[in-house]
């Protein structure tokens, strides 16, 4: 008695994978594009939400703050606040980090699929 694959098994199996690995890979490629966001928000009002996936600069609160984004990284590269804590902040692209401007009462929070290595950070 045979028991081995018949070629019936093997199409059959071919085609799974194939589907899978297509199923996968529109995933990872489109997928992932629309979920990788930032929110920004002046005063506790959302005044925009911006794709991580698309390279653009961005005028804040009327000119008080430049967000740039740039290869999936959000980064503020100017501001107008005396203490610039927020131009000093390291670049965010993870689920939940954020650059956070209090005396001009500007946040940038990211929405991503792709969680951040800290749950918190103290001193």
């Amino acid at each position: 008695m045979k028991t081995g694959l018949k070629k019936n098994d093997v199409l059959l199996i071919i085609i799974i994978l194939a589907v899978a690995g297509s199923a996968y890979w529109l995933h990872e490629k489109i997928g992932t594009k629309g979920a990788n966001c930032i929110t920004v928000k002046v005063n506790g009002r959302i005044e925009g939400v911006y794709s991580l996936g698309e390279d653009q600069e961005i005028e804040i609160n009327g000119g008080t703050n430049h967000l740039v984004i740039k290869n999936g990284r959000a980064d503020m590269t100017e501001a107008d606040c005396p203490d610039k804590l927020c131009v000093n902040q390291k670049a965010v692209s993870k689920n939940r980090e954020s650059i956070i401007c209090l005396p001009n009462k500007v946040i940038v929070e990211v929405d991503s699929s792709e969680n951040s290595e800290f749950d918190a950070v103290s001193n």
